[in-house]
C-alpha cells in the first residue's frame, strides 16, 4: 500500500449505516459548536483504499491539533497528527515517517483550536438529504491545499464520515464507527518524536 496515499487517496462509493429517519439540514452554527465541544473522542474506524481494499483500526482524537489512526494488523500503517504535524509511519520499514505540516492539510479545519465555519470562504457547500448533512469545509487562507466534506446526523449532531480531497484532486473517505466522547487520552498517543523512538527500540 501507498502510504502517501492513506490521507489522500480515491474515493470509493461507500453505503453507511445510518438511522432510517428523515433529517432536516443541520445549521452551520450547530456543526461547530459540536466541533468545538469534541474534546476527546476514541473510536474504529473503516477506510477505502485506492485499490479497493478495505482498511480498518482504531481512532483517537484530542482537540485541539492531535489525532491518531492506528491501522489494524497487517496493515504496517500508523499515521498521528501532533505537535502541528502529521506523520505517516510505516511499522515494518527502517524509512523515518513522511512528514508534513498539519496547517497544510485540511484535516486542520477540524483540529483548530476554534471551529468556526461561518469564517469568509470556509463553506463552500452546505447540503441534505434524507439522513445526512454535509458540508464541504477549507482553510480560506490556504485553500490550494484541498477540502475536508464532513457528514453528520442529527439529534443529536453526530459527526459519521469525512472525505478529504487534497491539491491534486485526490480523495480519500474515513467513515466512524460508534465513537466515545469525553475520555482520558494520554499526550503520548500524539507524540511524533515519542513514536520514532518506540519504533527504533523495536526494530
Amino acid at each position: 500500500m501507498n502510504l502517501r496515499n492513506l490521507l489522500f487517496a480515491p474515493l470509493l462509493a461507500v453505503t453507511l449505516a445510518l438511522p432510517a429517519a428523515g433529517a432536516e439540514i443541520i445549521p452551520i452554527s450547530e456543526i461547530s459548536t459540536f466541533l468545538n465541544q469534541l474534546k476527546t473522542a476514541k473510536g474504529r474506524f473503516t477506510q477505502i483504499n485506492p485499490d479497493g481494499t478495505v482498511s480498518t483500526g482504531s481512532l483517537y482524537i484530542k482537540r485541539p491539533g492531535r489525532m491518531r489512526f492506528d491501522y489494524d494488523q497487517p496493515d504496517p500503517a500508523l499515521v498521528i497528527a501532533g505537535g502541528g504535524t502529521v506523520a505517516i509511519f510505516d511499522r515494518k520499514s527502517n524509512e523515518p515517517p513522511q512528514q508534513f505540516p498539519l496547517k497544510r492539510t485540511p484535516l486542520s479545519v477540524i483540529l483548530a483550536r476554534n471551529v468556526d465555519l461561518n469564517t469568509a470562504n470556509m463553506i463552500t457547500d452546505h447540503r441534505a438529504d434524507d439522513l445526512t448533512t454535509t458540508i464541504t469545509a477549507q482553510d480560506p487562507e490556504n485553500p490550494e491545499i484541498g477540502s475536508i466534506e464532513l457528514v453528520f446526523t442529527e439529534g443529536p449532531v453526530e459527526l459519521r464520515q469525512w472525505v478529504i480531497t487534497d491539491q491534486d484532486n485526490n480523495k480519500t473517505t474515513v467513515i466512524l464507527g460508534d465513537m466515545e466522547f469525553g475520555v482520558p487520552l494520554q499526550a503520548s498517543l500524539f507524540s511524533v518524536p515519542l513514536e520514532i523512538e518506540k519504533l527504533k527500540i523495536n526494530r
